[in-house]
């Protein structure tokens, strides 16, 4: 059977992105740095917890960040102003990042610092809820946000993006006072999407739940760094 020239194609571009991917994979591991592909919608507030996060937690942890975007500087200039390392990728017409960029990325932070001194790497995706959850980067954990203003039924609409996270953050909590909505509907859309995710209800601007968010980080970079270990030639 022979199948249409789009299809076959598609599938080369992402057997190749899947290949690249390993081999980011594999740098990050040699590195043993933890490496994070944070994806949502626009608007989600990726930036802004993203904002928090690195200031809340660069005392403790050594961080990068590659941020993608379409067609600007502006969120990698706003997380730059922090003082951590910030790689941006302008991606063009493209709405994802893939693995070839991300290699790019690291290529341009390789010549700013040494990565086997960083203890985590930040992937910023592009904002859309299809194709970024279908372009791995070569990620070892996946972090989609998903903010109370967008409607419970994203994950139903969009299930590949929530099925394949392995921790989802319901971001804006701070709104809820002011919206005709259910927290419970989004929490259990996403479980029925993805029953083992994690799921924590965020505000980057009143810090509810940040705690849970860093705790939950602090336990996915010990796992990662006893299993590089493991793994370590004797």
């Amino acid at each position: 059977m022979h199948m249409p020239l789009n299809d076959t194609l598609g599938l080369n571009l992402l057997s190749a992105n899947i290949h690249q991917a390993e081999h980011n994979r594999e740098s990050f591991d040699a590195w043993e740095l933890l490496c994070l592909n944070v994806m949502s919608s626009p608007g989600a507030g990726k930036t802004s917890l993203l904002e928090k996060s690195l200031s809340m937690l660069s005392p403790e942890l050594s961080m990068a960040v590659l941020e993608g975007d379409m067609t600007t500087q502006l969120d990698a200039q706003r997380l730059e102003a922090i003082g951590v390392p910030v790689v941006p990728i302008t991606t063009g017409r493209s709405c994802h990042l893939d693995a070839s960029m991300v290699n790019g990325g690291l290529k341009l932070l390789c010549e700013r610092l040494k990565p086997t001194e960083l203890d985590i790497l930040w992937v910023e995706n592009v904002g859309n809820l299809v194709c970024p959850a279908e372009f791995e980067v070569g990620e070892h954990r996946k972090v989609a946000l998903l903010s109370v203003t967008e409607g419970d039924d994203k994950p139903l609409k969009y299930p590949i993006m929530f099925r394949q996270a392995d921790v989802v953050l319901i971001t804006k909590v701070d709104l809820l006072p002011h919206l005709p909505v259910n927290v419970n509907a989004f929490r259990q859309n996403i479980l029925n999407i993805n029953p083992h995710a994690t799921v924590i209800e965020v505000s980057a601007l009143s810090g509810e739940g940040l705690e849970e968010w860093h705790q939950w980080l602090r336990q996915a970079l010990s796992s990662h760094s006893a299993k590089v270990s493991a793994l370590a030639p004797a």
